[in-house]
């Protein structure tokens, strides 16, 4: 358990450092059968063909998409069993997959929840008992050099993956028993089995489909024919990779990387996507920072932004531009992810449940959210407090009645100086802030150095304090030192970070139940170096306990009340408290060049989810695009 939220949690951080549903399946999820539906008008070729361009020339306006937020700093490598290659538009192994160059088996889609076939033919099968699953591999799929894609080729990445403990290996050991070719198409993937001969955990199985690569059996044997050790293999930067999607390496300096369709893809096939995806280049221009970014989108340089642009409404309204979201109006993007305040509970004062839940209560949350996220976030007027995000088949996974009494929308400073006064934590000696233990309650709220969203949003936290009695400070120490502190659960929190920012799961097919798992399992104290969540060291017996059920319950019924419990006992212990929604992606276009990417409202069956057409189901935007002029 602990090796695979070290590495979900890890993937989670990289993301929010570039960055900044559905419900959780408790049997096999729903799989698309047929191919997935895609436009049919091919892109228009108005310049010069791709064949005569070189590495380094000026690229095709008409047949390239550029994208910002997603990659800062030069790449360092393109192995795919590596998690060091600082290479955003190529490798990201999560819940939703990175698949413009290495592919899974299936793909995740977060609107609707389900997974479809992608190297996968088909959906996959559970046995009788759910201890064994069952897929095929696309006749179609071929490697870049030609070759076919074959079920060894998904079993030599399983064992590749054990042998030389990767992240994905590390990651899902403790639930997958073997993974083997049954013949040239077929895989079959043995789960681990508890005491009682039932799966550990079917969730974290059926989602290694979606979240993980499968790599060339013979490239695999090139590399390790060339790798001393397990650190060698991993260290290698694999620029002779051979893979199965539909771009390859083109150019990278420290300026840019820019991908070019391999028009041998396989996906054209019938049987998948019929037709190449319409850009011939996909290029990240590396910017300085976010004001760089944003600029290069008002002028129409960057086709699709993944980072916060602040009023991204002001583009449209005031400067008449054809930038949009996926969202109309605000919050503009789906808020799949819950940035959160944990407490340390171990301060003076914040052992006590009231303590913690009238701070959390007289926070302006309204505020946060027009101002640190400039409304690119829903309300917790419009969305509940629990510990589901803002979509739909999460929200449809508790009773909302019965936890309605229990749920804040902030800026309650009476009910939270009653809550106070109740307790007997009052201001005895007319300083004007409350004692416990004899002891003012003092406490020094923080987050990263310039993490700007997160800083405004700790400063309303603070002012919250003032308005009901409670002294909170502010203090922003540089990443690295942060993530030290806040990453060691073997021992109390020092001074200084008594209520502190970190992250949140987003969208997945193993959500809500992983990300409640990182905000409350107690499994994670101690860890000398914990990356999994519930920072605070909160401990809960019966909480744990439906942690650890929820994987294995098949009736609906059954699981709606074990996630109702959780969400009882969240607002009741207050051991944390979110501050906003936030997308799963930034997710703004600019339609200067091309158009039809994906949009709430745009009727496309399946729907589209605005991660930026390169991850998960989100990479059939890229069929679905055409050019404006």
């Amino acid at each position: 358990m602990k090796r695979l939220s070290f590495v979900l949690s890890v993937l989670v951080a990289l993301s929010m450092l570039l960055a900044s549903c559905a419900p959780a399946a408790t049997e096999a999820p729903a799989v698309a059968t047929e191919a997935p539906a895609v436009a049919t008008e091919a892109p228009m070729a108005t310049e010069a063909p791709a064949a005569e361009l070189k590495p380094g020339d000026p690229l095709p306006r008409t047949e390239t998409l550029y994208f910002n937020g997603q990659q800062w700093g030069p790449v360092a490598g393109w192995n795919p069993y590596s998690s060091n290659n600082n290479n955003a538009l190529v490798i990201a192994q999560q819940d939703n997959a990175r698949v413009t160059v290495f592919e899974t088996p299936y793909i995740y889609n977060m609107i609707d929840g389900k997974v479809y076939p992608l190297l996968a033919d088909g959906p996959y099968t559970w046995n009788d008992t759910q201890t064994e699953i069952t897929f095929k591999i696309n006749e179609a799929a071929h490697w870049s050099d030609g070759t076919p894609v074959t079920a060894d080729d998904v079993a030599y990445t399983w064992d590749s993956n054990v042998k030389y403990e990767t992240s994905a290996g590390v990651g899902a050991i403790d639930y997958i028993e073997s993974i083997t070719a049954v013949d040239a198409q077929t895989v079959l993937v043995k789960a681990k089995l508890d005491a009682e001969g039932k799966t550990v955990n079917p969730l974290v199985v059926s989602a290694y489909l979606s979240s993980n690569y499968v790599i060339q059996k013979a490239w695999t044997q090139t590399l390790e024919a060339r790798s001393a050790d397990a650190t060698a293999f991993k260290a290698d930067p694999a620029e002779d990779f051979v893979a199965s999607g539909p771009y390859t390496n083109f150019f990278v300096d420290e300026t840019k990387v820019v991908l070019i369709r391999d028009d041998e893809y396989w996906g054209q096939d019938a049987s998948m996507w019929g037709k190449l995806p319409a850009p011939k280049y996909l290029a990240h221009t590396i910017f300085a920072d976010n004001n760089a970014g944003f600029a290069a989108l008002k002028a129409g340089e960057v086709d699709v932004s993944q980072q916060f642009n602040a009023n991204i409404q002001d583009l449209w309204i005031k400067d008449n531009l054809p930038v949009s979201t996926y969202l109309a109006d605000a919050p503009y993007g789906l808020g799949a992810s819950l940035p959160t305040a944990f407490y340390n509970l171990t301060s003076n004062g914040l052992d006590q449940v009231a303590v913690r839940k009238a701070i959390a209560m007289a926070v302006d949350y309204d505020t946060i959210i027009a101002n640190a996220m400039t409304n690119q976030s829903a309300t917790f007027a419009q969305v509940p407090r629990s510990l589901m995000n803002p979509t739909d088949g999460e929200q449809s996974l508790y009773d909302h009645d019965a936890v309605k009494d229990l749920q804040f929308a902030g800026k309650d400073i009476e009910g939270a100086n009653a809550l106070l006064d109740e307790a007997g934590i009052v201001d005895s000696d007319g300083d004007g802030i409350r004692e416990y233990n004899g002891k003012n309650l003092a406490y020094v709220a923080t987050c990263p150095n310039g993490w700007s969203d997160w800083q405004a949003a700790i400063e309303v936290v603070a002012a919250a304090g003032k308005e009901i009695g409670i002294d909170i400070t502010t203090n922003y120490p540089e990443w690295s030192v942060y993530q030290t502190v806040v990453t060691k659960s073997d021992a109390p929190l020092p001074a200084g970070y008594d209520i502190f920012m970190m992250w949140s799961d987003g969208a997945g097919p193993t959500q809500p139940w992983g990300r409640i798992r990182h905000l409350i399992s107690s499994e994670f104290n101690g860890q000398a170096s914990n990356w999994n969540g519930n920072w605070g060291q909160y401990s809960n017996p019966d909480a744990d306990a439906l942690i650890q059920a929820i994987p294995g319950m098949t009736d609906e019924a059954e699981l709606k009340a074990a996630y109702t419990e959780l969400v009882k006992i969240y607002l009741t212990d207050v051991p944390s408290f979110t501050l906003m929604y936030r997308p799963q992606s930034f997710h703004a276009v600019n339609e200067s060049v091309w158009t039809g990417f994906p949009r709430g409202d745009d009727g496309t069956n399946p729907p589209v989810p605005p991660l930026d057409l390169t991850d998960g189901y989100s990479i059939a935007g890229l069929y679905n695009l055409t050019l404006v002029k």
